[in-house]
């Protein structure tokens, strides 16, 4: 079996089965993954993944582009395309992705990770911003992975319903909603303590790990306790 991943966090998920000859270059865990790099995840280079000769390429609809997808397609490798809104969904697509690469064992993260998430979601609800991008501001809106995450742990953005899944907001906008809480990831817009907090002033800012808050793999085993962590000390 000889797969190629145009998704991180499924490089990570099927890092470790012995089947993987190609990803993108983007993928950044596990840290030591040494595979051919095969250009983006919105630009990867067809010839260079078709030159793998892959048995399957793994990839996503909203991270891929449907053209090199169907460039892939008509070369005749077979492409499994996840669709991952929410935290349940993802744990499927996983498996699904894993049956198509050969387990026949689930491995033990992700029994982990299911575990960490079969609690409740809080009572007690805080109201959050979470932009994703700046130049322009850009922040979740309705049917989002990340979105349904933070709303398991108690968080509920401001944008939920809006009709675009990643409206782009002003920035006078963002604050003139109020929330209580904007959530700053490190991915896609590398937000830090220095490039994003300032343009929220009076607001409390919690940084947060953009693995744990969008990639679905392994690392969903420990993004609750993670991103709770970030999420308190905001407020601190």
């Amino acid at each position: 079996m000889r797969v190629v991943s145009l998704v991180p966090s499924l490089t990570e998920a099927v890092a470790d089965l012995g089947v993987l000859v190609g990803a993108t270059d983007w993928c950044s865990h596990p840290a030591d993954l040494d595979v051919t790099r095969v250009g983006g995840t919105k630009n990867p280079k067809v010839d260079r993944v078709l030159a793998l000769a892959p048995d399957l390429v793994i990839a996503n609809e909203e991270e891929n582009r449907e053209p090199d997808l169907a460039a892939l397609r008509a070369a005749g490798v077979d492409v499994l395309v996840t669709e991952v809104r929410d935290v349940p969904q993802a744990f499927g697509e996983l498996a699904r992705v894993l049956e198509a690469c050969g387990v026949t064992a689930r491995p033990r993260w992700l029994d982990e990770a299911e575990d960490a998430w079969s609690s409740p979601a809080p009572d007690r609800r805080t109201t959050a911003v979470v932009p994703i991008w700046r130049r322009p501001w850009m922040v979740l809106g309705r049917d989002t992975f990340a979105g349904d995450v933070l709303a398991r742990l108690g968080v509920d953005h401001v944008y939920t319903t809006h009709e675009d899944r990643y409206p782009r907001i002003p920035l006078d906008d963002l604050r003139e909603a109020a929330p209580d809480l904007v959530v700053l990831p490190d991915e896609p817009y590398r937000f830090t303590a220095d490039d994003g907090p300032e343009a929220f002033p009076g607001l409390p800012c919690a940084l947060v790990s953009g693995r744990h808050l969008t990639w679905y793999g392994p690392s969903l085993a420990e993004a609750p306790r993670v991103l709770t962590a970030a999420l308190r000390a905001a407020h601190r």
